[in-house]
């Protein structure tokens, strides 16, 4: 049942022509008639259908804005590093004790650094993190010896890009709270990640169909893109 709060929005925002990003961020602010902050979200819909195969796309991108959420980093590396890791300011450190404990179900984190040493033990664990797309990966920088890189992007603004079966994307951009060129910035930033990503994929024409932005308790409107991706 929608809420009184919710029928007071306006209808079939889906059916309206797309605008730019420019256009539309009044109307999704003007919409945020919660109490708290809401999160500005994307909905990509993209073109995974192909002819061979479907299109596994996951990568990340740094936010030059932010996210404006709080991200509980947790770091599995050798004895020898956890000083290091707590210096780059990660909220959980450890390494076979951290492993132990990650198996008994302790998932209180949002995102997980793996030195390439420690993976052969975290590997073992891809039925407990893997659902959960918690998982370190090279390509996304989770698996380094950089330490303090990741750790810093991952507080810094850093936000996972990644298709479902369905061939949706979903990700926030920010704030209500956020100015509007701190959320344009963060679209570009997203809307560059995918281009780039593009040129590595076999795709056979564009790889976005549609996206939509909306407020994480919003109603959805359809962005026109600058260009094609």
């Amino acid at each position: 049942m929608k809420s009184k709060r919710f029928k007071n929005l306006p209808e079939n925002t889906k059916e309206l022509p797309s605008e730019k990003i420019e256009n539309l961020l009044s109307s999704i602010k003007s919409n945020c008639t919660t109490k708290f902050d809401e999160s500005i979200d994307l909905n990509f819909r993209i073109n995974n259908k192909q002819k061979k195969n479907e299109i596994n796309l996951r990568t990340v991108v740094n936010l030059p804005g932010g996210t404006g959420k709080s991200i509980k980093v947790a770091v599995v590396c050798e004895e020898n590093k956890i000083d290091e890791a707590k210096e780059a300011n990660a909220d959980i450190t450890g390494s076979d004790d951290l492993v132990e404990k990650i198996k008994n179900g302790e998932l209180n984190f949002e995102k997980l650094i793996c030195t390439p040493s420690m993976m052969i033990t975290l590997s073992k664990l891809g039925k407990v993190l893997g659902p959960k797309g918690l998982m370190p990966n090279p390509k996304l920088g989770t698996v380094t010896n950089d330490i303090k890189k990741a750790v810093a992007e991952a507080k810094a603004g850093q936000v996972e890009i990644r298709n479902d079966k369905d061939g949706n994307i979903g990700l926030s951009i920010g704030k209500k709270s956020f100015d509007d060129e701190k959320l344009i910035k963060n679209f570009k930033a997203v809307i560059d990640a995918l281009e780039k990503e593009k040129s590595n994929l076999t795709t056979k024409g564009d790889l976005v169909k549609q996206v939509y932005i909306t407020s994480s308790m919003g109603v959805p409107y359809k962005i026109k893109l600058e260009k094609s991706i």
